[in-house]
């Protein structure tokens, strides 16, 4: 089978772009304990849809560079910034065990990598196989500056699923025909919603990828969802998809015909060439749960062809490809149907004495335009700004100093540890809600836990401007996904659902739309960490808040030092 990429639109000409395996140069690096990585962030000019853009990249490429390690490996990458903007690089999923100096999210974890300056991220990656990602973690760099991170088991360890013949990174993405750091900022300055995206792609492409296989070739397809903004359903026309993993962890295997990705998640699936020789369509296309919002309701495609297929007559073209069934924009019912099918393969270890219990409730919401703003920095509905919360607090990143850097010197006035565990008001979440809770306050509020603690989140999505699937990232950690439901959560009665036994493992998950998701973890990494909303309009609008774990006992349960090299503010 032969992949290619065509446009998203039938009227937009084809690309062609040469996809290199280079098996032996992987394997090579799979084999070393330590990886030496070296990642120049540069602005690189870029055509897709007949314009050229200077888009900010990693080493001149889109996709970046693919990192394919062995589980246990260490990575070394030092990261310079030859780019017009700070930058930072988040190891999406890693979970960065007491080296939250490595994490990335700006102001968070570490100060800004300034242009002209550098830092060297060094973290080992243990417990997790399957593929993460990575991704700048400022502004909205990751638009253009991302790549996969591919962890295989140790040498001599097996897939817990049919060896493939072949693997392939499928990284989807969102295409601005300008440079999407001005479409958030012309965005944050008129308080309005952002300009939609161009195009959505398949590895960096509107245009064509060719990777030639044979017929009855096991395909393993690693799907990485790194659209800025949107959730996309993901399909191969006559070849079901074998579900084997997730954010790098194994799942209960099952057969679909389409996946769902919220952005940051990732979804690893087999694939085999099985079919009559011919062409068919992969295809990526929207899911939007949010009404009345604007939205790039495009599809993105690519060709799988059979190398058997046989050559036309010169000046015959090519069949055209078989298109794949894929669910409307907005069919919630298919999203439910596949996140309900994910289960980790065997019993696990889900914490059941729970020391903190917490319940979060995450959405939009309308600032009242400043007395001192004109109408032009008040384009939201009726005249307002755009804004968003989670437990009625709209986060704030400091400036001078890091989170991590005040928590770990305990440097004053930079955050305050009383996020609050429960919502400040109780109300309909998801019913007609008062107009008095439409605006947030907003504050640099962390919520302090001590090492080992058991935690249980109930994550509400609220109906507030309008219901939307929240894809809720947490930094530093993987959780298990007890339950998800719609409407407002009931303790006596939704506690009933949840699954106790097989839930599956993730960092990222989808909480429904005007619904709500349970999910459980051991509190056993040390730092501040990140939560947030994967939407990165929604993290900008202050859809995010993070915690502070302290230290345990000794040496294993302490953050380390933070390195030499950590950028200043």
């Amino acid at each position: 089978m032969k992949f290619t990429i065509a446009s998203k639109s039938e009227n937009m000409a084809s690309y062609l772009l040469g996809v290199l395996l280079l098996f032996s140069c992987v394997f090579s690096l799979a084999s070393a304990k330590v990886q030496y990585h070296d990642f120049v962030v540069q602005a690189t000019p870029v055509k897709k849809l007949c314009k050229t853009v200077n888009a900010i990249t990693v080493n001149g490429q889109l996709p970046g560079p693919t990192l394919d390690i062995e589980e246990g490996d260490t990575l070394v990458v030092n990261v310079v910034n030859r780019a017009k903007y700070n930058v930072t690089i988040h190891w999406h999923g890693v979970r960065q065990m007491r080296t939250g100096w490595a994490d990335g999210p700006e102001f968070v974890t570490q100060c800004p990598i300034r242009p002209g300056g550098s830092y060297t991220y060094r973290f080992t990656i243990r417990g997790q196989e399957g593929t993460l990602w990575w991704h700048a973690h400022s502004s909205w760099l990751r638009a253009t500056v991302h790549g996969a991170i591919i962890i295989r088991p140790r040498k001599g360890t097996p897939y817990p699923f049919p060896q493939p013949n072949r693997e392939t990174p499928i990284i989807l993405g969102e295409w601005w025909n300008r440079d999407p750091v001005s479409v958030i900022r012309q965005a944050t300055k008129t308080g309005a919603g952002p300009n939609v995206s161009d195009a959505y792609t398949i590895n960096g492409q509107p245009g064509d990828l060719y990777n030639c296989s044979k017929q009855g070739d096991r395909h393993l397809l690693r799907v990485i969802n790194a659209a800025l903004n949107q959730e996309l359903f993901f399909s191969v026309a006559n070849h079901p998809m074998m579900v084997v993993g997730a954010d790098a962890g194994y799942l209960k295997h099952f057969t679909t015909n389409v996946i769902m990705l919220g952005p940051g998640q990732t979804t690893d699936v087999l694939i085999t060439g099985n079919q009559a020789p011919g062409r068919y369509y992969i295809a990526g296309k929207p899911y939007q749960s949010a009404q009345g919002v604007a939205f790039d309701n495009t599809t993105t495609t690519a060709i799988l062809e059979y190398k058997s297929l046989a050559c036309p007559p010169k000046g015959i073209p090519k069949p055209t490809p078989i298109f794949p069934r894929l669910p409307a924009f907005n069919n919630t019912a298919a999203v439910t149907s596949f996140t309900d099918r994910l289960r980790s393969p065997r019993r696990v270890p889900v914490p059941t004495q729970i020391d903190e219990n917490l319940f979060f409730t995450v959405g939009l919401g309308l600032n009242q335009c400043p007395p001192n703003f004109n109408s032009n920095q008040c384009q939201g509905p009726n005249g307002t700004r755009f804004t968003a919360s989670m437990n009625n607090v709209s986060f704030v990143l400091p400036s001078n100093w890091s989170l991590l850097q005040a928590h770990k010197f305990g440097i004053p006035g930079v955050f305050t540890p009383d996020f609050p565990a429960q919502p400040p008001v109780q109300f309909d979440y998801t019913g007609n809600v008062s107009r008095a809770l439409w605006q947030p306050q907003p504050g640099t509020r962390l919520y302090k836990m001590k090492y080992g603690s058991n935690v249980q989140i109930v994550i509400q999505g609220t109906s507030i401007v309008t219901g939307e699937n929240h894809p809720m990232h947490i930094h530093g950690y993987d959780f298990y996904i007890l339950a998800t439901g719609f409407g407002n959560f009931n303790p006596s009665t939704d506690t009933k659902k949840f699954n106790l036994v097989d839930p599956p493992l993730r960092n990222t998950v989808g909480v429904p739309v005007n619904g709500w998701a349970v999910i459980r973890f051991v509190a056993d990494n040390p730092g501040v960490w990140l939560m947030h909303c994967h939407l990165d309009v929604h993290i900008t609008w202050g859809l995010a808040m993070a915690f502070v774990v302290e230290d345990g006992v000794g040496e294993l349960q302490t953050l380390e030092n933070p390195p030499k090299d950590l950028p200043i503010c």
